[in-house]
């Protein structure tokens, strides 16, 4: 899913197609909240149903998302406690994080006091 909305943001398309998910859901949800996409939404597709997520640009076409990075790897798990969480580009960007309590940005997990899975950092 990352690497499908980092390869329509640089070719500048206005959406992009992921198959649907409800984790994917969720991660489109906090970009959403966080105010990095316009908003999302489930397509019939050919053999299975695809969540549209329209992709958000400035007035002048600049890119709102500058860098979406996978943090936790397959092979390299990351977690991190809701202290040691902190923020990307002094706030600038956002951590997603998966917790017990279902998917937050990292502003939420502190405010909530949990942490979990660090998945992507956007900025």
């Amino acid at each position: 899913m990352l690497t499908r909305i980092r390869n329509a943001i640089r070719i500048e398309r206005p959406f992009v197609d992921v198959p649907v998910s409800g984790f994917r859901k969720s991660v489109a949800d906090v970009l959403k909240r966080e105010g990095y996409i316009w908003d999302y939404a489930e397509v019939e597709g050919e053999p299975v149903k695809m969540l549209r997520i329209e992709l958000k640009y400035g007035p002048n076409g600049e890119k709102i998302i500058q860098m979406i990075k996978r943090v936790s790897k397959p092979g390299r798990r990351v977690y991190a406690k809701c202290g040691d969480l902190k923020p990307v580009l002094n706030g600038m960007g956002i951590s997603i994080v998966s917790t017990s309590k279902g998917v937050y940005s990292d502003r939420e997990a502190r405010q909530h006091k949990l942490g979990g899975e660090v998945l992507c950092e956007v900025c």
